[in-house]
């Protein structure tokens, strides 16, 4: 036999679209030849595969050897493929026999001495796969990650011998079942923050909704401290959930087996690039808004963020994904975060007090870094103020983070159960029919329209707090303590 096709897998986004990988062998001048648009990694791998296959005991056959990739207007990127290509080879050459070549997908890079080395992106692979009926023959290093979804079959092997075995049936590969784990709680506790109640109430609010949050205050005044503390006291992820995080942070080659079910708090520097924070390259990557899907992005120093990385938020905090178009490729990946940033109330950090130097015109254009329709995506915006120097030498005596989150997580199953998703993702009918205010709530919200010259969105923001701010005090009804609230969410920075 000449010819053998084996199955595999591409990454296009977060998608892994099936690959066939037809390897010929034909009489005449030797030669290695890939075609199927590759990159360089993966015309490398006409010398991994060569090694692998001689130091594995195996001949590599002196023929006019040609490999295609197909779908071949599809790019085909790192050294997944090794495996499938080797194994055609050693098939076509009639020194491996495998009738059953159509039950099996195959990824794996390969060593020169034929150990296989784990790959990016096994999980999205898998999820792709699932469902097809065929067991996954993956790197022994990719089992644990592959394996968390439950109906794949997993195969794991650590070499090109024991892959060959298994096909021939002379040893075959024992499917790979994750072990159930529960998440480590890694968050640091809400206790440990000394003073900032009004602080503490906002981000309790946040996480039962959440809601995106953005905090101004001087420096020291526990800004970071808060925002670290957030995925303490939010909901346990759902197996959806945790599976879609994975699965993004699998395609970056980030993923962690021993972190799953944790929601990701990605904080990134505020000189990281527009592509760095929503995705991009030659062959698009996610960035740190989808690394922070089902979890937390935390900006600090906003305003020292570039304006245009900014603006480039604007679009996934309302739709909760992000496409990334390139000339030849596009690319779509989740975003479903939930913002938290904080900032300075001028370029020092110390207005209204003596050591301030900063000028109106200095704090006009610090502030003005950030866009009107931004701040307008943002649901809650609070001042952390100073803490005091008795509040800092008293011990500290907050309520912990369980507690917190006792009630955060029955706030959240409110939610759930009345409208299968969290209040910060209500739509416009949906806020009519699930945050309608009582009369004295909506006569406040009135009110405060026309004082404060608020905008349909914050409108609609305001409702949505505030039925969150309902669900914590387990009352089915919006009322005009909860609007009062919100609306104090959203005075603006230094109002």
């Amino acid at each position: 036999m000449s010819l053998a096709i084996l199955k595999s897998r591409a990454l296009a986004g977060l998608a892994a679209p099936e690959v066939a990988v037809e390897v010929h062998l034909a009489n005449g001048l030797p030669s290695f030849t890939l075609v199927g648009l590759p990159e360089m990694e993966v015309k490398e791998a006409r010398d991994r595969v060569r090694a692998a296959i001689q130091n594995s005991g195996f001949e590599f056959p002196a023929k006019r050897i040609t490999v295609n990739l197909a779908p071949a207007d599809l790019p085909k990127e790192s050294g997944r493929f090794d495996l499938p290509i080797a194994l055609g080879i050693l098939i076509a050459s009639g020194q491996l026999a495998s009738p059953r070549l159509d039950d099996h997908e195959f990824a794996g890079e390969l060593s020169l001495s034929g150990e296989l080395r784990p790959v990016r992106g096994t999980l999205a692979m898998c999820l792709a796969a699932k469902g097809n009926g065929r067991a996954f023959v993956l790197p022994w290093a990719c089992a644990d990650e592959a394996a968390l979804v439950k109906t794949a079959i997993i195969l794991p092997a650590r070499t090109l011998l024991e892959v060959c075995a298994h096909l021939t049936g002379a040893a075959p590969l024992s499917p790979h079942h994750s072990a159930v784990r529960k998440p480590p709680s890694l968050a640091p506790d809400l206790a440990e923050v000394k003073g900032q109640l009004p602080a503490k109430r906002a981000l309790e609010v946040a996480a039962a909704g959440g809601h995106s949050l953005l905090m101004s205050g001087p420096p020291g005044s526990g800004k970071s401290m808060l925002a670290a503390r957030l995925p303490g006291i939010l909901p346990p992820m759902t197996e959806q959930e945790a599976l879609e995080s994975a699965a993004v942070q699998s395609l970056a080659g980030s993923f962690d087996v021993s972190r799953w079910g944790v929601r990701p708090f990605q904080a990134p520097h505020h000189s990281a690039s527009v592509p760095a924070l929503v995705g991009g390259g030659g062959n698009p990557q996610p960035g740190e808004i989808s690394l922070a899907h089902q979890g937390i992005l935390f900006l600090d120093e906003l305003p020292e963020f570039e304006r245009r990385v900014l603006e480039a938020l604007r679009e996934p905090l309302e739709t909760g994904f992000i496409r990334v178009s390139r000339a030849a490729r596009r690319a779509e990946f989740p975003a479903r975060f939930q913002l938290v940033a904080a900032m300075n109330p001028c370029p020092c950090g110390y207005l209204g007090d003596a050591r301030c130097r900063c000028t109106p015109e200095q704090i006009a254009r610090y502030r003005g870094k950030l866009s009107g329709p931004l701040l307008d995506r943002i649901d809650l915006m609070i001042e952390v103020p100073a803490v005091s120097e008795a509040e800092l030498s008293a011990r500290a005596t907050g309520e912990p983070s369980a507690s917190v989150r006792e009630r955060v997580v029955a706030a959240r199953a409110r939610q759930i159960d009345r409208q299968a998703k969290p209040n910060a993702l209500l739509v416009p009918d949906e806020i009519d029919c699930h945050c309608r205010p009582d009369d004295a709530g909506a006569a406040l919200l009135k009110q405060a329209m026309q004082r404060l010259d608020l905008s349909a969105r914050a409108y609609h923001r305001i409702l949505k707090v505030a039925r969150s701010i309902a669900d914590l005090a387990a009352d089915e009804i919006v009322r005009g303590p909860h609007i009062a609230e919100a609306i104090q969410y959203r005075r603006g920075l230094g109002s």
